[in-house]
């Protein structure tokens, strides 16, 4: 049987001084520290002796940028797929609390009815779907190898709960996503046969921005 791996890679530490939620706005790129981890990453694959045969991301830049050294460090280039992007998310470009951001104003809270699907943004299904079938393909493309997808924290723990058999809502921060971190979903014949974590820049992870949006 061909055993096939595809990484799904978290972008790194993005430079939002602001703390707001940036979701799908173009213009946020990686912090210094982001691009640290990156370079972590792509060392860790290398290193590791990983085979890595593709390398895709979310159109957003601070993904782009993310993928970059990974690419590099292979000799391959950066393909862009939409369906990995960012989830959908009403409260994108402003900050996101009950004292002090979005949650303090009503005029938000019709967004907040339901959170199982949710209300405030992009159905998790969609998001579960749209990912796998990203995977799937890139899975098809480098059968008995890897590939790389760089993608967004929220998309990547949707599509980890829809393989784990999980419900799809949840609790953003029990999310076990963190800043350049690798969920790897391990094929065999085109099938998912199980999943494994991993946190290559984890040392960076300290001084990596605590404020929402980061």
């Amino acid at each position: 049987m061909a055993r096939t791996t595809v990484h799904l890679l978290r972008h790194g530490e993005v430079h939002n001084p602001e703390g707001v939620l940036y979701g799908r706005l173009p213009g946020y790129r990686l912090s210094d520290l982001g691009l640290a981890m990156a370079e972590r990453v792509a060392e860790h694959l290398v290193g590791a002796g990983h085979d890595v045969a593709l390398v895709v991301a979310s159109p957003l830049e601070r993904a782009q940028q993310t993928a970059r050294p990974t690419a590099d460090a292979y000799g391959l280039p950066v393909h862009t797929d939409d369906r990995v992007i960012e989830a959908g998310n009403h409260f994108q470009g402003l900050t996101f609390g009950v004292g002090d951001g979005a949650l303090h104003h009503p005029r938000h809270w019709w967004h907040l009815r339901n959170p199982l699907r949710p209300s405030w943004g992009e159905p998790y299904r969609f998001i579960a779907e749209r990912m796998l079938a990203a995977a799937a393909d890139a899975a098809a493309h480098v059968e008995g190898r890897e590939a790389v997808i760089v993608s967004h924290q929220l998309p990547i723990w949707t599509a980890r709960s829809a393989v784990e058999g999980r419900r799809l809502w949840h609790d953003p921060r029990r999310r076990q996503c963190s800043l350049a971190s690798l969920t790897s979903l391990h094929y065999e014949d085109g099938r998912i046969v199980g999943t494994s974590y991993s946190e290559p820049a984890g040392d960076l992870l300290p001084g990596a921005n605590k404020v929402a949006g980061a």
